[in-house]
């Protein structure tokens, strides 16, 4: 498999640009893949909630217009709620990113072939959903461009971010739903 990239190194380099940006992780891997790299109350970690994270970053870019919403997440989780895409594409919210670690495959589940495997394009859904830019990222030197976008709030914005299939174990710090919220109500809120 050509062109692939690093999940690991994908998510270091997102971690290590990522300032004060909210960012929300789609269950499994992509928790794992952000946790490992930079663990923050500003990550917001999704457990058990297949198809949620995209919707969770709408909302919260809509209920917080001036901060950067950044949506880790999977293509098989994405691809659990493709419509989403289409209510995005109709509210525009211009602080939205989503990036997508397209491995292929369903991981949490026994690593099946997934839907962009075939050949289902998650950036061009995006782009016919009316969002400004989508890509998809294949290559080191296009993934640098790629996360500064998400700064850029001239949303909404999807990069389909290929990374390697390989398994990799999963590390999830906060497992309980509640904890995970107050923590990040409180790093984005204060006291309350």
């Amino acid at each position: 498999m050509a062109n692939y990239l690093s999940r690991r190194d994908a998510a270091r380099e997102l971690m290590a640009q990522v300032g004060d940006q909210l960012i929300i992780c789609g269950l499994g891997s992509p928790v794992s893949d952000v946790a490992r790299e930079q663990e923050r109350d500003r990550n917001f970690y999704l457990v058990g909630a297949m198809g949620s994270a995209v919707p969770l970053g709408l909302g919260l870019a809509l209920a917080q217009p001036e901060r950067s919403v950044v949506v880790v997440t999977g293509d098989a989780e994405l691809m659990m709620n493709l419509g989403i895409l289409a209510t995005i594409g109709v509210k525009q919210p211009r602080n939205l990113s989503i990036l997508v670690f397209d491995n292929e495959r369903f991981g949490e589940t026994g690593q099946q072939v997934s839907h962009t495997a075939y050949g289902i394009d998650i950036a061009g859904v995006a782009i016919a959903c009316r969002f400004p830019a989508a890509a998809v990222i294949r290559q080191q030197q296009e993934l640098a461009p790629a996360l500064a976008r998400t700064h850029t709030n001239e949303g909404p914005y999807l990069a389909q971010i290929k990374v390697d299939p390989e398994r990799v174990p999963i590390l999830i710090p906060i497992k309980d739903g509640v904890i995970t919220k107050a923590r990040f109500r409180q790093a984005l809120l204060g006291r309350y």
